[in-house]
């Protein structure tokens, strides 16, 4: 993370006019309405804004044994999707508007809002907390969340990306998957699957806008094609052919062997398609495998393999990202804040999610301990293997074939990507949609991200 683009993020234009636009108050208003307790004049209450995602809500549905065990802290969830969520927790601490004591980020916030000075440094609250233990957090998600010698947010789960399929399905067609297929492997099975006369498609891909939905998976197989943003020097190089390369062949994938409606398919949409045996194949998040191999929810348990990411001109192709939890620098309960984020992230959370949910849901890819506990490694022995390789292996020197000056894999790692990322996939989107061809798209978007370049070369 450079300086340079720390000092950007500074310079966004978050004004309390903006915010107020975002509905921050109204939104918050709800979601602690929703989700909160009684409090009484002894205790202490905390706001904690977190994402939707079904492991975020597993905690919501235990918070009674943090209360049990923190009888003089209230607990406020504002819990809203993905996208929303990113809007409002950025314009709130962007604006030091204090609403929230809890937040979480990414990897991709961390290291940005850190140098900025908004968030806390957590490791004096780590060392503090008897049994922590932040050495046992997997090395590559600790340090993407460490700046120099503090890290400003710890892991709820983390996640690369790789490959299910139907293993039983592969069996009976006679299909072999390799550990680390190529994408023209991937092309090849996808067809042969295919089957949409009985709604069967031979791949689920993300189509839907979004730099967190289908930039996410495609920006690996941008970089393992050879593809990148922006070159060394910041000149944009989504016009380059390594790019429309890769593109291309996402685009066409997901049009001839993909999902019906894959424009607007996003993360949650291809995991009901493939859990409900809709799909042969899924590129994706390595954290799928909570819903995927849920016996609650999917059709699925025992039928599926796990591959590697799919490579190109690489050795490997994975993403890297975390869903953690931040103290802002605002809040005024930091020491309530830990707590309830210690709890929610210490090892014996983990325990208490497979006593009382299931061992299936335990949040995957933060803690190495989670796959030494036996009920899990039993359920997680056919997953653990390629989660942790894909986990460890997620690196720029060995997922992208040109160096490049922006941290990051499944996004730029600057301020303004979370614009740019949006108004280009809006453009795959489209390509997907079958509204526009690629080399339009891909000429709309080197268009966008010159104009953002400009500041970097300029300064």
């Amino acid at each position: 993370m450079n300086r340079q683009s720390a000092r950007r993020l500074g310079e966004m234009p978050l004004s309390r006019r903006g915010l107020l636009g975002l509905g921050l108050g109204a939104a918050a208003t709800a979601g602690l309405s929703a989700c909160g307790s009684n409090g009484s004049p002894q205790s202490q209450e905390i706001v904690v804004a977190i994402v939707s995602n079904p492991q975020m809500q597993d905690a919501i549905s235990l918070i009674e044994d943090f209360r049990a065990k923190n009888p003089g802290i209230n607990v406020r969830f504002v819990s809203l999707p993905e996208n929303e969520a990113r809007a409002k927790i950025t314009a709130s601490v962007a604006t030091g508007g204090g609403e929230f004591d809890v937040v979480m980020v990414s990897n991709y916030e961390t290291p940005m809002w850190a140098e900025n000075g908004w968030i806390t440094d957590l490791v004096p609250f780590m060392d503090a907390t008897d049994g922590y233990d932040r050495q046992d957090f997997i090395p590559t998600i600790r340090e993407a969340l460490t700046v120099g010698a503090g890290q400003y947010s710890v892991p709820f789960y983390g996640e690369s990306s790789f490959l299910v399929y139907r293993q039983d399905l592969f069996d009976d067609a006679g299909i072999s998957m390799p550990e680390q297929p190529t994408w023209d492997e991937v092309a090849e099975i996808a067809a042969r699957m295919h089957d949409p006369a009985n709604n069967f498609s031979g791949i689920c891909l993300r189509g839907l806008a979004g730099w967190g939905e289908v930039m996410a998976p495609l920006n690996t197989v941008i970089n393992t094609y050879g593809g990148r943003w922006f070159d060394e020097a910041w000149n944009p190089q989504l016009d380059s052919p390594e790019v429309h390369a890769a593109v291309s062949d996402y685009v066409n994938l997901v049009r001839n062997h993909g999902q019906p409606g894959a424009a607007t398919s996003g993360y949650g949409d291809c995991l009901t398609r493939f859990s409900q045996g809709n799909a042969a194949m899924w590129y994706d998040a390595t954290a799928m495998v909570s819903s995927v191999e849920d016996p609650a929810s999917s059709l699925v348990v025992g039928k599926t393999g796990y591959a590697l990411a799919p490579v190109k001109e690489t050795e490997s192709a994975g993403w890297l990202y975390t869903w953690s939890l931040a103290i802002p620098e605002t809040s005024e309960r930091k020491q309530a804040a830990w707590d309830f984020i210690a709890w929610m992230t210490n090892k014996d959370y983990f325990q208490l999610v497979g006593d009382q949910v299931s061992w299936e849901r335990l949040p995957p890819g933060s803690r190495q301990s989670t796959y030494e506990i036996p009920q899990y490694a039993e359920i997680a022995s056919s997953y653990a293997g390629p989660t942790l390789k894909a986990m460890g292996q997620a690196s720029q020197e060995t997922s992208m074939v040109h160096p490049v000056p922006y941290t990051g894999l499944q996004f730029v790692g600057i301020p303004e990507f979370q614009d740019l990322g949006t108004r280009v996939a809006q453009q795959i989107s489209a390509a997907i949609a079958g509204q526009q061809s690629v080399e339009a798209a891909l000429e709309q978007s080197q268009s966008f991200a010159t104009s953002v370049a400009r500041t970097y070369q300029e300064g």
